[in-house]
């Protein structure tokens, strides 16, 4: 992994998630598709959900308390009530948070624990799985120009 290039996404991710969010409220976080899908909220708690397994596979600690992480965990179903879903300022601020430490993190982690091989069957290491994270977390971030203008924000698309 070039850190140097993690880093870079990781900094456009958070720019984008910013960009996104712009004067969006709690409230228009939880706007739901008219199909099974999730809402801006549910995506950015799965992103952060996702940021804790890399701070995680680099030793660190989640961002994320247990409580916060269920309602973002993959297959939950989608944030029906404000009582399920993370107040979307401190998401923001986690999600800021996250990437500063993942940013201090791979810049300082071994390249021993990189090459660490994270899944025997399929031969894949600690970096190999950042990676994908990486992307997956990509994947997620694309969703979020459609659930801003689901909130009928109408604007400039990124």
């Amino acid at each position: 992994m070039e850190r140097a290039k993690a880093i870079q996404y990781l900094e456009r991710h958070q720019w984008l998630i910013k960009a996104q969010s712009e004067g969006l409220s709690h409230d228009d976080s939880l706007l739901q598709l008219p199909f099974r899908a999730n809402c801006f909220n549910w995506v950015l708690g799965h992103v952060i959900v996702h940021r804790d397994i890399m701070l995680d596979l680099m030793h660190q600690s989640p961002v994320l308390s247990p409580d916060e992480t269920a309602p973002y965990i993959i297959e939950s179903e989608p944030l029906a009530a404000e009582g399920d879903a993370v107040d979307f300022e401190r998401l923001l601020e986690l999600s800021r948070r996250s990437q500063e430490r993942l940013n201090d993190t791979i810049l300082n982690i071994s390249d021993d624990l990189l090459k660490e091989i994270h899944n025997e069957e399929r031969g894949s290491t600690i970096q190999d799985r950042i990676e994908f994270l990486i992307w997956h977390e990509t994947y997620h971030l694309g969703q979020l120009e459609i659930l801003r203008q689901l909130a009928g924000k109408d604007d400039t698309i990124i």
